[in-house]
């Protein structure tokens, strides 16, 4: 394979997972760990990739990647983050559940439950649980974001400011080491912070892609929800935050 087809299938790899390492490479393109690196470099000098220790990450942004691509990223670490919150809600409760991929996720394991409500911002989320009778579901106003089937703006927080949840499942763009939540779009964390603001306990549901990407808003903190639902350990001083505030984490 040419150099330069091997450079486009690592950013292919790269959109899929979230992640690349060496090792994952030189075993993919049989090739020696001196190439992949060199491949690695060449890519973050042209903005492609961004380097991290034993690999590279999707570069920094202050746009989030296309819709389509993050349903393709860490699709089975999503769908067992997504199990295993399902598997604690227990039927007849009000949920919320917000824009995003593993949200989406937890939608459709939620298919059997019975006597939920379910409110939500995620026209993509009021189709999948339309299949349900036993579910009934309300869907925030708000300006649709075509790019992804989001419902953002005052019209969806005014909404939400009417309930009170049981449980709130939210997911984010990113997580740093501080433990902050983060977000691109300065209106969706309006109705996020809105949604847990009404909610009894708040869940956040993120793979470990999130601990290596950056997202400029804040939505809050790890210290701000009750559990965090994930596939990988989370960074160090997340844990200790966790562990100071009572944040329960499961590890899928």
């Amino acid at each position: 394979m040419s150099t330069t087809l091997r450079k486009s299938e690592i950013i292919n790899v790269a959109r899929r997972e979230g992640k690349v390492t060496v090792e994952r490479l030189v075993d993919l393109f049989s090739v020696t760990p001196q190439t992949i690196r060199r491949d690695l470099t060449e890519l973050s000098d042209e903005g492609a990739l961004e380097r991290v220790h034993g690999g590279a990450v999707l570069p920094s942004s202050t746009a989030n990647i296309g819709y389509d691509a993050r349903r393709q990223l860490n699709q089975t670490a999503k769908v067992d983050i997504a199990r295993a919150c399902a598997r604690q809600i227990p039927n007849d409760c009000c949920i919320f559940l917000n824009i995003g991929t593993t949200t989406e996720a937890v939608a459709q394991e939620l298919l059997h439950h019975k006597g939920l409500l379910v409110v939500t911002n995620n026209i993509n989320i009021a189709v999948i649980l339309s299949a349900n009778p036993d579910i009934q579901v309300i869907v925030s106003g708000g300006s649709l974001r075509r790019v992804d089937g989001g419902l953002v703006g005052e019209l969806a927080t005014d909404l939400i400011r009417r309930f009170r949840f049981d449980i709130s499942v939210i997911g984010c763009s990113a997580l740093n080491d501080a433990g902050d939540i983060l977000d691109f779009d300065l209106h969706e964390v309006s109705v996020s912070q809105a949604i847990m603001a009404q909610s009894d306990k708040v869940w956040l549901v993120a793979d470990h892609s999130k601990f290596e990407r950056k997202a400029p808003v804040r939505i809050g903190s790890l210290a701000d929800v009750d559990a965090m639902l994930t596939d990988q350990a989370v960074p160090e001083r997340c844990a200790v935050l966790c562990q100071a505030n009572d944040t329960t984490v499961t590890l899928v």
